[in-house]
C-alpha cells in the first residue's frame, strides 16, 4: 500500500512538471524579424514588401557613405597596405590587393566589417582602421512658399518647423496645413509625408513634428495639393521643386 502511494505522488508530480513546461513554452514568443529580415522595399503601390514600409525618421543615424567621399585605411601590424581610396560615384572603392567591393550606404562600422572580411582572405584577423577624411556635409532642401527657398547646412538634429524658420519662415500664401517632407529611399524612390504645420503651431504641440534627414526636401505649395501617395518615382521631384509647374 504504501509503495502504491509514493507511486501515485511520483506520478502527480511529473504530470504537475510537465503542465509548467507546456505553459513556460507557450509564453515564449519567436523573435520578431528585423527591418532587413522583413524589407521595405516600397512597390509599385506604394506599400512596402510584406506589408512593410521604411521608416521615415531615424534620429542619431550613423553617418552612411556617398559617393565622393574620402577614406583612409590604416593597417597597424600590414603598413603596406595602407591608402587613400575615393568613393566612386558606382559606390565602389578600389582597394590595394584585393577585389573592389561596394561601400556606399554603409556607415564606418559596417565598413570597417566589409574590409576585415575582404581582406581575411589574404591576411590572418586583420586590424583595420577607417578615418573618413572628406565628406559630403549633410543638407537639407525647402522649397516653394517661405521666405528665403534654398539648400542649407544640416547641423545636428532640426525638425521640419526648425527648417521652415531656417528658410525665412512661411509667406502668407503659404498652404501650411499640406507641406510636404521628400525623403529618398532605395531603389529610386521617394517617401512622402504631408505635415499640418497649421495645426502644430495652433495647438502648440509639435509631436507630429518630424525630424530631417540629410539630403530630404521640404516643399510648402501655394495652394491645395492634389493627393500624393506615399511612395513617388524619384524623377517626380522636379515638378514639386518648381513651384510654376503646380
Amino acid at each position: 500500500m504504501l509503495r502504491k502511494y509514493v507511486l501515485h505522488i511520483r506520478l502527480l508530480a511529473c504530470a504537475i512538471a510537465g503542465a509548467a513546461y507546456v505553459a513556460d513554452a507557450q509564453d515564449v514568443k519567436a523573435p520578431a524579424s528585423s527591418p532587413s529580415q522583413q524589407g521595405t522595399r516600397p512597390s509599385a503601390d506604394g506599400t512596402g514588401e510584406r506589408g512593410q514600409s521604411p521608416q521615415l525618421q531615424h534620429r542619431n543615424r550613423r553617418y552612411q557613405l556617398h559617393s565622393a567621399d574620402v577614406l583612409e585605411l590604416n593597417f597597424p601590424f600590414t603598413p603596406e597596405f595602407n591608402q587613400t581610396v575615393t568613393v566612386q560615384p558606382d559606390g565602389y572603392i578600389t582597394l590595394r590587393g584585393v577585389d573592389s567591393i561596394r561601400v556606399e550606404g554603409q556607415t564606418l562600422p559596417e565598413l570597417n566589417d566589409s574590409l576585415r572580411a575582404v581582406y581575411g582572405k589574404i591576411l590572418h584577423d586583420p586590424v583595420i582602421n577607417v578615418e573618413l577624411k572628406d565628406f559630403e556635409k549633410p543638407f537639407f532642401i525647402v522649397g516653394g512658399e517661405v521666405g528665403h527657398p534654398g539648400k542649407f547646412d544640416l547641423r545636428g538634429e532640426t525638425t521640419a518647423t526648425e527648417a521652415v524658420a531656417i528658410a525665412g519662415g512661411l509667406r502668407d500664401s503659404a498652404k501650411h496645413s499640406q507641406v510636404v517632407l521628400f525623403h529618398r529611399v532605395p531603389d529610386g524612390w521617394v517617401q512622402v509625408k504631408k505635415l499640418n504645420m497649421k495645426k502644430m503651431l495652433k495647438d502648440a504641440n509639435l509631436n507630429e513634428d518630424a525630424y530631417l534627414q540629410p539630403g530630404d526636401f521640404l516643399y510648402v505649395p501655394k495652394n491645395t495639393m492634389s493627393k500624393i501617395g506615399r511612395f513617388i518615382p524619384t524623377s517626380s521631384l522636379g515638378l514639386y521643386a518648381n513651384p510654376g509647374v503646380l
